[in-house]
């Protein structure tokens, strides 16, 4: 059996790998650690927190 490489994925192709082999927990710790290393957003003022909110929610009203 060929070991597949995840570091070499991206979050994208490895996110639909996980979702294709659920039984697969080396592949979820994988995404799991991938996510965890990427960094978040750090909300220093309410003035940011609402100009964030103000955009996810155009986002959302764009995409439906």
């Amino acid at each position: 059996m060929t070991e597949i490489n995840f570091a070499a994925m991206s979050r994208e192709q490895l996110r639909e790998y996980v979702k294709t082999h659920p039984q697969d927990q080396a592949a979820f710790y994988a995404y799991m650690d991938m996510l965890q290393s990427e960094p978040g957003i750090e909300i220093t003022s309410m003035d940011q927190f609402e100009q964030l909110l103000r955009e996810k929610i155009k986002q959302s009203q764009s995409e439906q």
